[in-house]
């Protein structure tokens, strides 16, 4: 039997002598706060988990919206061919109120279908013009001197890839940063030796006298509102593509040199005369009568202009020249200009963007073809208004003609409706206008994805605060 003092023990020191000491409140509130304290963790963990989700669900929404709609507008999922039908004549069909709404002077359309000439269109809003009437081409010009280039690379009096001023001794590059001896024949036709003029060239008024080709290089005159200095080498040559109407001023006083003859004597003997292009030169237009004449942009009367660059945007031409061009590069003898071998080196790619060529040996590469050629060729644009486009499909022996006057834009235009009938892409130089064109689309998409992942965030928060309080 117990004593009397043990049975009088309380009871918590029973307890504690067959348990040990029992857990106090603060302990047990300790154990408390540690769960409750796992618990807010986790639930932190798996609202930034959630989040986590949530933001890599909206960025991956951003970037298939974004490279939808992007590789859309480059590969022309947007866009509709002016026509169906493969004939040229539908197309011409569909190009006229384009042309007409376009264009109150003088147009000349010509669609070269299989080597034959599918297709004729000459408007007449201002003049009576036809196969025969000539017409100012601004910048296709550049093309033509390629091939007087080309002409003396083959004749072996000029390397490609030989530094130009070892042929020069009237004019030289300015020193600069960057060393004039990457700058070769090869660069400054594709436009990547690092010239950096970007040149539009000015033109002159009937009253003034032209500079020489020394004397423009030096200070040459750009386009309205173009500011201009010395054409230099501005960036690493061979590094970027950089457009220079400079740099075809500096060819055309290479072909001087090195033909030591003037720039136009050479390229009408060794060019146009062997092609009987007999409406095609450096003339003055104001001396031809049979010519579209020169109207701005509205269709009234400008005055006609000279420039001080033939090899860069003084060549003058017919829509029946041109076919002659084109049939010339696509069934080249050995009456013509250049040997088909050298011809297909012209639209190899020399500079690239994104890596695509854009631009060979003085051609423009607008767009790759289904058989894995390209379409190539040049356009022309300057004041007042003048336009021009030659395009060429070699693997169809098609083709298109685009003369203009009255418009800077038409004949790119028009020649861009051709090059997406002929691939179904969108070609080189409206590219970037396309691309212009969906950045408002492109943004206010990712505005919305945003803005929905915003509000799936508020509405969720919302439930999770209503459940919280129930």
């Amino acid at each position: 039997m117990l004593p009397e003092r043990q049975l009088a023990k309380p009871l918590p020191d029973i307890f504690s002598n067959l348990f040990g000491d029992p857990p106090t409140v603060s302990v047990v509130a300790g154990i408390a706060r540690h769960q409750a304290g796992d618990r807010l963790a986790q639930a932190a963990l798996q609202e930034r988990t959630e989040q986590m989700k949530r933001v890599v669900v909206t960025l991956l929404l951003v970037v298939v919206w974004s490279a939808v709609l992007l590789t859309g507008t480059l590969y022309g999922w947007w866009r509709q061919p002016l026509t169906a039908s493969d004939d040229p004549r539908a197309f011409l069909q569909a190009a006229i109120p384009l042309i007409d709404a376009g264009n109150k002077a003088n147009t000349a359309l010509v669609l070269i279908d299989h080597g034959e000439i599918g297709a004729e269109y000459y408007s007449r809003h201002a003049d009576n013009i036809d196969r025969n009437t000539v017409f100012a081409t601004a910048s296709l010009s550049k093309w033509i001197a390629a091939h007087a280039v080309m002409k003396l690379v083959e004749q072996g009096r000029l390397d490609l890839d030989q530094p130009v001023e070892r042929y020069l001794t009237r004019w030289k590059l300015p020193t600069g940063a960057f060393s004039s001896r990457e700058v070769t024949a090869r660069r400054l036709l594709s436009h990547t030796a690092g010239l950096t003029d970007a040149l539009g060239f000015g033109d002159y008024g009937r009253d003034e006298t032209l500079p020489t080709l020394e004397a423009e290089l030096t200070a040459p005159r750009g386009s309205t509102g173009q500011r201009t200095s010395p054409v230099s080498v501005g960036v690493e040559p061979g590094s970027q593509f950089r457009y220079s109407g400079g740099g075809y001023l500096l060819l055309e006083l290479l072909v001087e040199e090195v033909a030591r003859e003037p720039f136009q004597a050479f390229v009408n003997r060794e060019i146009l005369q062997p092609l009987g292009m007999a409406h095609s030169g450096y003339a003055d237009l104001a001396a031809i009568i049979n010519s579209a004449k020169s109207y701005d942009a509205t269709g009234q009367p400008a005055e006609i202009v000279r420039y001080a660059s033939n090899a860069a945007t003084g060549f003058t031409t017919s829509a029946g020249d041109m076919i002659t061009w084109v049939l010339a590069q696509l069934q080249p003898s050995s009456a013509t200009m250049l040997t088909r071998t050298t011809l297909d080196s012209m639209r190899s790619a020399q500079a690239m963007s994104m890596g695509v060529g854009i631009w060979g040996l003085g051609t423009v590469l607008y767009a790759p073809t289904p058989d894995g050629d390209v379409v190539y060729g040049h356009d022309g644009v300057n004041d007042p208004a003048i336009s021009a486009t030659v395009r060429i499909n070699p693997g169809t022996g098609d083709a298109i003609i685009v003369l203009a006057t009255g418009s800077k834009s038409l004949a790119s235009q028009v020649g861009a409706e051709w090059v997406f009938w002929q691939t179904g892409l969108p070609d080189v130089l409206t590219i970037p206008g396309e691309l212009r064109a969906v950045m408002p689309l492109l943004i206010t998409g990712i505005c919305g994805i945003v803005l929905l992942a915003l509000m799936h965030v508020w509405r969720t928060r919302r439930r999770t605060s209503r459940r919280a309080t129930q």
